[in-house]
């Protein structure tokens, strides 16, 4: 059996939306105003939306809004107002990260769709069999998983993986480094882009790499195996590109529906004129075990176009350019040269009689308006022919079918079908003919006069007598309230909408005030022994079974493809999943942020938890009070001491010394940022320890050692 393909593709506005639509997409993914995790983008006001979803749902195209960032408490009200809104306006589903969210809206709106957003780090069976007994439909997976690793996964839950488009270098929803950084979290869909910064890397006091991107990936492009993709468990194609223009979407999606739908085409000129669009370099991505090389591009974060060619001479007024065999430049295309960074749109293009031409193959010149001083390398960063080429869209069209009955002494009978919907017109309009008979090729061409709208008819059957007639105004009239009634059917289709009350159900996991904390070395163990602290987590599997009391705790690593076979008799675990026949801590990845999140965690065994690191001191203690009044008892504990992990990503992209705590990141502000490899991923620390001063009763207190000494984590802890 041949599985079929959902080809998802961004819309950040209105115009990439018809890009999508129109260039063949089975989904589009776009968001609201708030709460969508590319605010930065257009998107959506509630007009726009139902416009949006009329438009998307007349062509057979499905309409999934982004609800995935992070909710905090005083949002919760207002984030339910938007869901009641798009489920009561038909929209198809909800991709969503924050856990809490989920949930309460899975128990709210019972009938409406919901897909566990790629911010949830969906990365192992465990994951995805959690969210499957919650009634989710859809996981997207996280984008360091490789496609066997997704087919190895057997939930019966529908798949999603990204196949095309900007990289997070960091494990999705783990990355807080632009909070960190500037307080604009990512998971908040105020992502300030830290990856495509230049750093410096030292090792101990050298500098080993400097001025480079060395955190900016390449540009997915999976095109190249779609055969594999095809043949693969994933049902849902996924294309980044919400910040995208308006001809970035109408061409990919046109480049992915080809390959889905076995078009031939030149798949190697297409992707040259995609390099014109946009082009970071290519990789086929973790999802097909791309290497750290081939994964990262250190020496630019931007696009750099197609390469078309080299400067021969630059003199004050002109610029001498060879383009390279099969390339061609236009008038009104952009170029860039490589090396000196500097850019134009070649408004005059010259030959060598400097007379003006539209375009060349071969040697040309343009004006040096730049202040270009020396020979380079040319590329082309915008195709003007390839943007009016898509400026003009080709509507998609929509097949139906026409079938029409015209007998004397009965009604014309006419019903449109597009398959799935039928409407009729049934009146009594046939007259006897007296001298002109209306002929069955005239009935078909006033049915089939379909033009201006979004139908084309591939089936037209007639049973007519040959001595009637009817006026070819009321055909046409007929006509056109039939398209109506299709376009209305099409689009006016039952969503199920039912709205529950949740029913709460008090937690009572009270306990004393504790000390807690999280060690790296031998030293700081000891240490934390010594002074009693009431909880140690030690990430170091040895430590643990040689430290084996009930105050001690494997520290679980994050981003675990298998959860169940690490999971030791006391755990702090980082991932979702049901934990109700362990003994775990929920550490501060599980990004609680409201106390839905909290409560609805406790439900699933995780009843002891660190709040989000993203959390100010107000939002903390005004989240324990509502949580107590809301849900009753639960243990919380507060990051009060250490460096937060901003990043966890997978493999040694920065060719790091195993467990070397000797590495430091360095930013264009001089800020040095802790960075060693476990062996299997890199693990990048704030530049400065956490501090928090004012704490209450109500939590529990957490510090995290990193490389302090045995004297130094005691004089800590005995602040």
């Amino acid at each position: 059996m041949i599985m079929m393909h959902e080809l998802l593709v961004p819309a950040g506005d209105m115009e990439c939306l018809k890009q999508a639509v129109h260039n063949g997409c089975d989904a589009v993914y776009l968001a609201c105003k708030s709460f969508g995790a590319r605010k930065f983008a257009k998107n959506f006001d509630n007009e726009e939306i139902i416009e949006a979803i009329n438009f998307c749902h007349l062509y057979g195209v499905k309409v999934y809004v982004t609800m995935n960032t992070l909710i905090k408490n005083n949002e919760v009200d207002k984030f339910l107002e938007q869901v009641e809104f798009l489920h009561k306006n038909r929209v198809d589903a909800l991709i969503m990260q924050d856990f809490g969210m989920i949930c309460l809206v899975r128990e709210t709106y019972p009938n409406l769709e919901i897909h566990a957003s790629t911010q949830a780090n969906i990365s192992s069976k465990e994951i995805c069999k959690l969210y499957y007994d919650l009634g989710v439909k859809r996981v997207v997976f996280s984008r360091e998983l490789s496609i066997d690793e997704i087919d190895n996964i057997d939930i019966p839950i529908e798949k999603e993986a990204f196949i095309h488009g900007a990289l997070c270098i960091s494990y999705s929803g783990e990355c807080l480094m632009s909070n960190m950084l500037g307080g604009r979290g990512g998971n908040r869909g105020e992502c300030a882009g830290s990856c495509r910064l230049p750093y410096a890397l030292k090792e101990n006091d050298k500098i080993i790499s400097k001025n480079k991107y060395l955190l900016s990936t390449k540009e997915l492009n999976t095109s190249p195996n779609i055969d594999r993709l095809l043949n693969s468990t994933i049902y849902s194609f996924k294309i980044e590109g919400r910040m995208k223009s308006p001809l970035y979407v109408g061409f990919i999606t046109r480049l992915y529906r080809n390959l889905i739908d076995k078009k031939e085409f030149d798949l190697k000129k297409e992707t040259d004129k995609l390099k014109t669009i946009y082009n970071r370099e290519f990789t086929l991505g973790r999802i097909f075990n791309a290497n750290d090389i081939e994964l990262m591009n250190p020496v630019s974060p931007n696009h750099i176009g197609l390469e078309i060619g080299k400067v021969l001479e630059v003199t004050k007024d002109k610029i001498k350019i060879k383009i390279n065999p099969g390339n061609e430049i236009h008038q009104y295309d952009a170029i860039r040269f490589l090396n000196s960074n500097k850019g134009l749109i070649i408004n005059y293009l010259y030959d060598k009689k400097n007379n003006l031409i539209s375009s060349s193959t071969d040697i040309c010149y343009i004006d040096n308006k730049i202040g270009l001083t020396e020979k380079d390398i040319v590329t082309k960063t915008g195709d003007y022919l390839l943007g009016k080429e898509f400026e003009n869209i080709h509507e998609r069209k929509i097949n139906i079918s026409i079938t029409v009955k015209a007998k004397l002494n009965s009604n014309l009978i006419i019903e449109m079908s597009d398959g799935q919907n039928i409407v009729k017109a049934e009146e009594d309009v046939i007259e006897e003919s007296i001298n002109n008979p209306i002929t069955e090729e005239s009935i078909k061409k006033q049915l089939t006069k379909l033009g201006n709208t979004p139908f084309i008819c591939i089936s037209f059957n007639i049973d007519i007598d040959n001595n009637i007639f009817i006026q070819i105004k009321r055909l046409n009239d007929l006509r056109r309230e039939l398209v109506d009634q299709l376009i209305g059917k099409r689009i006016n289709y039952d969503n199920n909408y039912l709205k529950k009350e949740i029913k709460v159900t008090k937690t009572n996991y009270k306990s004393n005030k504790k000390t807690t904390c999280s060690v790296m070395t031998e030293e700081q163990l000891k240490a934390c022994l010594e002074l009693k602290v009431d909880r140690i987590y030690v990430n170091n599997i040895d430590l643990y079974k040689k430290y084996n009391n009930s105050n001690v705790y494997f520290y679980l690593p994050r981003c675990l493809y298998e959860i169940e076979n690490n999971l030791q008799e006391r755990s702090l675990v980082s991932d979702f999943a049901c934990y109700n026949d362990y003994e775990v801590i929920g550490n501060y990845p599980l990004n609680v942020t409201n106390i839905y999140t909290a409560y609805y965690l406790s439900k699933i065994g995780i009843n002891k938890l660190t709040l989000s690191v993203e959390l100010t001191e107000s939002e903390i203690n005004d989240f324990v009070t509502k949580y107590k009044e809301k849900f009753g008892d639960l243990e919380f504990e507060v990051l009060v001491y250490g460096r937060i992990e901003n990043m966890i990503v997978k493999g040694n992209i920065l060719n790091l010394k195993i467990n070397h705590k000797n590495y430091k990141l360095i930013d264009i502000n001089n800020r040095e940022f802790p960075v060693f490899f476990d062996g299997k991923n890199t693990h990048i620390l704030n530049y400065e320890n956490q501090k928090i001063t004012k704490v209450s009763d109500k939590y529990n207190i957490r510090y995290d050692f990193y490389d302090e000494d045995f004297i130094k984590t005691k004089n800590i802890l005995l602040k």
